[in-house]
């Protein structure tokens, strides 16, 4: 939408080679039927100029959405190919001049699969074949030349950028007064790695390993703190013992409304990063805390290298232990107004996706 925005010819094609997930049954599916009207249902309330502009290949077979044939004429023609985390197969018919863009949004563990490739990662020697078969190699890890990051560069060019926000989508959740008895939230996946992640001789974990350290924070502040989390082995009772209002992260996000509505819920943020993220310090910053800050949500948030990047102590106050996070939260609720207007004038200036999409086509 961005990129349309933009003034670009733009279209979405997806094309994993993978059964996709099904979040109201929670298994994967050998159908293709839910993942093509989610597609569908997005374009027609987000973006209806774009409803005849999308291509799903389900399972490299079945196309929904535009017809295969009409989708390899866009191919033939098409200047950039844009391939967040390299989940999909690189087009076939794509055009030779066509400049195709590795987007990596999980840095530090997709800089270790390439290093390391390990083999407990399904497929991947083809994943990395496919990554090193891009032009060019984006990246969330904004600290990545920084000299305190550990990221492993390897061979490949690493250009740094961030997510990209359309603020308009946002901009009626900023304008609403936001009651002192919403809590402050978050939404996260618990998962371990389907196993070790280790790079040269130290291990590095996901999510949960940092949220544990902040698992007492309802006992040290008199505001409600609620989670929505998915995953497998999440300690539910755990968190809710500890006084985290616990509910369901697919259900509240099955589809991009109920994830906002999730967002327009909430007081602000309060949410550790991945282990890798923070150890590494990559300077990663969250897509969904951007999506806080879009709508005027503050955001306390662990720092990842990316204070370097941003301004923190207004609308975004960044934390290395749990009573930095209870600072932040307390200093936030003493002029909640005031973080709340910083916190859209940081989305404005940093995540609009004008200027986002706008630098990365300058720098390729």
């Amino acid at each position: 939408m961005g990129l349309a925005r933009l003034g670009h010819d733009v279209f979405y094609h997806e094309d994993t080679w993978s059964w996709p997930y099904h979040p109201v049954q929670k298994t994967n599916t050998p159908e293709g039927d839910y993942s093509a009207n989610y597609i569908l249902n997005f374009f027609r309330r987000y973006a209806p100029d774009l409803v005849q502009s999308w291509h799903y290949l389900h399972l490299h077979e079945t196309s929904f959405g535009m017809s295969r044939e009409r989708f390899d004429r866009v191919a033939e023609t098409a200047d950039l190919f844009f391939n967040v985390s390299g989940a999909c197969m690189i087009p076939e018919n794509l055009s030779p001049r066509c400049t195709k863009v590795f987007l990596d949004t999980d840095p530090g563990y997709n800089q270790i699969m390439l290093s390391e490739r390990l083999a407990w990662s399904e497929n991947v020697e083809r994943w990395c074949q496919s990554v090193q078969d891009h032009d060019q190699h984006f990246t969330y890890a904004e600290n990545i030349y920084g000299s305190d990051c550990t990221v492993p560069r390897m061979e490949f060019a690493w250009k740094p950028t961030r997510m990209p926000v359309v603020l308009d989508l946002w901009e009626s959740l900023a304008r609403e007064p936001v009651s002192h008895s919403l809590p402050w939230t978050t939404i996260m996946t618990w998962n371990a790695f389907k196993g070790k992640l280790i790079y040269q001789g130290i291990e590095y974990a996901s999510k949960g390993t940092e949220f544990e350290k902040l698992m007492e924070l309802p006992k040290q502040l008199q505001v409600p703190l609620k989670i929505a989390v998915g995953g497998v082995k999440a300690p539910l009772d755990l968190l809710a013992e500890n006084g985290w209002q616990v509910v369901d992260g697919p259900e509240q996000t099955l589809t991009p409304a109920t994830y906002q509505e999730f967002i327009h819920q909430s007081r602000g943020e309060i949410s550790p990063a991945k282990h890798v993220y923070v150890a590494m310090r990559t300077g990663w910053f969250s897509c969904r805390s951007a999506c806080y800050l879009a709508s005027g949500r503050p955001v306390v948030v662990q720092d990842t290298g990316f204070s370097s990047v941003y301004p923190g102590g207004e609308g975004l106050l960044p934390f290395s232990t749990a009573e930095e996070a209870v600072a932040g939260i307390l200093e936030v609720e003493r002029n909640y107004e005031r973080h709340a207007r910083a916190a859209r004038s940081i989305a404005d200036e940093y995540f609009d996706s004008s200027k986002v999409l706008g630098k990365m086509i300058e720098d390729i």
